[in-house]
């Protein structure tokens, strides 16, 4: 089995290619600024990006022919439960309407089912676990505004992955285990998974949970209330505030964890206390989560590209290991994810889903 992941962020489109699961290439393709100045639209470049990508894969020997299955990264759908989808029309003419809002990640399935299509010969194209997945048990849902629902958008593909890893590695179902899943990123969440389902889990987009390198998380709702009416800010700057300058960025003018730790050794306590606020928010939802659960917790799995970091791990393990037993999954290999939910669900041990 041979697959084909996509990847498109805002300014570049990821790409590798699986033999099973063993990746055999993968690169990261840039798209400059002049490049995509020329669409107004980003769902307008996939003819550009397709294009592209056919190129490199050419270029290094790999023939489009030789792709048995592609799967695209998913975008901002209709809040659909977890698991492997198949595109099919009403999924495509979702991501074309942009009915959750326009996000590069849009692009995935629609160059998935192109590039399936011109393959033709029964290749099927894919997407898997996009960030809208919603399991929410009704009782997570009200937040104590009826105009204000609580709402899923996590790192979804990761923590499944990682949780599905994990119960492989135990020689156990997914469905079979409750685990809570840490991803510590840009932005971090915190899922509770409860037999195969999220169950409850932060707003990790604009909303709810720990300050994380650019977000804010949960701030004093009055306070906030009172921003947004002083008149000192427009709209679009207080949601920057909330979202790509909040937490490390706003108190510490960066948002990457190794120049911070490289200024907490070289003795910054101001440092010091801003990032260990972080793991201590980080560990204070660990322990909400846990009671989601009941306590009956059979692992703590954290991953992301900040589970790299020594020094937070340990902060966050020093008040949470009472609850469980911790699995540290470093990094975020979205690729990898990708495959492996659809060589999974090709070998009948997922389910293969219908959107609609």
């Amino acid at each position: 089995m041979r697959i084909l992941a996509i990847n498109p962020g805002s300014t570049s489109t990821k790409i590798s290619v699986f033999d099973e699961l063993n990746e055999i290439f993968t690169q990261t393709i840039r798209h400059s600024t002049d490049e995509l100045a020329l669409y107004s639209k980003i769902i307008d470049q996939y003819d550009f990006r397709k294009k592209i990508l056919i190129e490199v894969l050419e270029k290094e020997h790999i023939p489009v022919s030789s792709i048995n299955v592609v799967v695209g990264r998913g975008g901002l759908l209709k809040p659909i439960p977890g698991g492997v989808y198949k595109v099919n029309d009403i999924l495509i003419e979702d991501l074309r309407k942009e009915i959750l809002g326009e996000h590069a990640s849009n692009l995935g399935g629609i160059l998935a089912d192109c590039i399936a299509k011109e393959i033709g010969n029964d290749v099927n194209a894919f997407i898997v676990d996009p960030v809208v997945v919603d399991e929410l048990d009704d009782i997570a849902r009200p937040s104590g505004c009826p105009e204000l629902p609580r709402i899923s958008i996590f790192h979804a593909l990761n923590q499944k992955a990682v949780a599905r890893r994990f119960a492989r590695e135990i020689g156990k179902k997914y469905e079979e285990l409750n685990l809570i899943v840490v991803h510590l990123g840009g932005g971090i969440t915190i899922g509770a998974h409860k037999h195969g389902r999220v169950v409850d889990v932060n707003n990790g987009l604009d909303g709810e949970g720990p300050f994380s390198p650019e977000r804010a998380g949960t701030v004093p709702i009055g306070a906030l209330v009172k921003l947004c009416f002083s008149r000192k800010y427009e709209l679009h700057e207080v949601r920057k505030m909330i979202t790509g300058k909040g937490g490390l960025v706003a108190y510490l003018g960066t948002n990457n964890a190794n120049e911070v730790e490289q200024r907490i050794t070289k003795g910054s306590q101001k440092d010091k206390n801003i990032y260990e606020s972080m793991a201590y928010q980080i560990a204070k939802d660990i322990g909400a989560y846990s009671t989601v659960l009941k306590g009956e917790i059979d692992a703590i799995l954290i991953t992301g590209g900040l589970a790299n970091s020594a020094m937070l791990i340990e902060w966050i393990k020093e008040r949470v290991s009472f609850i469980a037993p911790i699995h540290i999954y470093p990094g975020e290999d979205e690729m990898k994810a990708l495959a492996e939910g659809v060589y999974y669900a090709l070998k009948g041990e997922l389910e293969i889903r219908d959107y609609n």
